[in-house]
């Protein structure tokens, strides 16, 4: 087994066809096809279902590319620190969901510590990425947020991921509208007075689960529901539909991607704990335990 062979098989599982897949990485079907099957044979599993309407996963391929997806990203990791043009800047990633502290604490370690040559990274992604971005090194820390209805999934997969739990504070839940919209002037509001509205909820992918969510009120049916996993075009829905989204009502003049948007408090109640997150026994780079000051000055649990 090799990386080629690893890299083959995760191009075919996200194809319809091995033609598809041969097309994306630039070699012939029968090559493609040659490695795969090779690969199949070493490990003694069949990795996919092969038809005359195209391929599919089986069960043990489903497993394999779980793991596989694992080892290519500390493969990244080895390429990105070791056989790059970069290797003699400073580096430091950070993965959060999509919460503005975990912004403005990175931008406070730059403008702090200013190294003279640096490639940092901050990847704001879907909570199970988070977990396993810290997990697996990628992010030295994360920022992650749970609710009364997914806490006990959330522990359990913190410990599955072997990572610790920093709480840092709790937010009651808000409903953001434009500034324009009908309701923008309230002070308090009701997911029932907003029904006739489309609620724009993050995207956690199809990999997740009802258990995952970054907003509070998971589990509450939402008449009007549109899925979006890009925040500019999340605004966009919300300005040009009158739609709103759930957040934690934390609005400040510099949150740049947020301007235009108001928040009001919702009648219903969901509040979320949010804190950082680090891999157990892990020792911080500088600049890890810089973000982590950074982030405990919003600490208030």
């Amino acid at each position: 087994m090799n990386i080629t062979q690893i890299k083959y098989v995760l191009e075919a599982a996200g194809s319809a066809s091995m033609r598809e897949a041969a097309s994306k990485l630039f070699v012939s079907q029968p090559a493609l096809s040659a490695s795969i099957k090779e690969l199949e044979e070493e490990l003694g599993i069949l990795i996919f279902e092969r038809t005359n309407k195209g391929i599919t996963l089986t069960d043990a391929g489903r497993e394999f590319v779980t793991y596989a997806k694992k080892a290519m990203a500390q493969y990244a990791i080895l390429e990105d620190r070791y056989l790059s043009k970069d290797v003699d800047k400073e580096r430091f990633s950070v993965s959060a969901q999509h919460y503005n502290v975990a912004i403005r604490a990175f931008m406070d370690v730059i403008r702090d510590l200013d190294p003279e040559k640096y490639v940092f990274s901050i990847h704001e992604t879907r909570t199970r990425d988070v977990l396993e971005d810290v997990s697996s090194l990628r992010s030295e820390v994360g920022v992650v947020s749970f609710s009364g209805a997914s806490e006990g999934i959330m522990r359990k997969l913190l410990r599955e991921y072997q990572l610790d739990f920093v709480p840092l504070m709790q937010r009651e839940t808000y409903a953001y509208v434009w500034h324009d919209h009908e309701f923008a002037g309230r002070k308090e509001i009701s997911l029932e007075e907003l029904s006739g509205y489309p609620c724009v909820s993050f995207d956690q992918g199809d990999d997740s689960n009802f258990y995952l969510p970054e907003e509070a009120m998971a589990d509450y049916d939402f008449k009007k529901m549109i899925k979006s996993d890009d925040r500019a075009t999340t605004m966009e829905m919300i300005a040009g539909l009158g739609g709103y989204s759930i957040g934690i009502g934390m609005l400040t003049e510099d949150d740049v991607i947020l301007k235009g948007m108001v928040s009001i408090k919702l009648k219903e109640e969901d509040p979320l704990i949010i804190g950082y997150i680090t891999r157990k026994g892990s020792r911080l780079s500088t600049y890890g335990q810089k973000y982590v000051e950074e982030l405990l000055k919003y600490k208030e649990l």
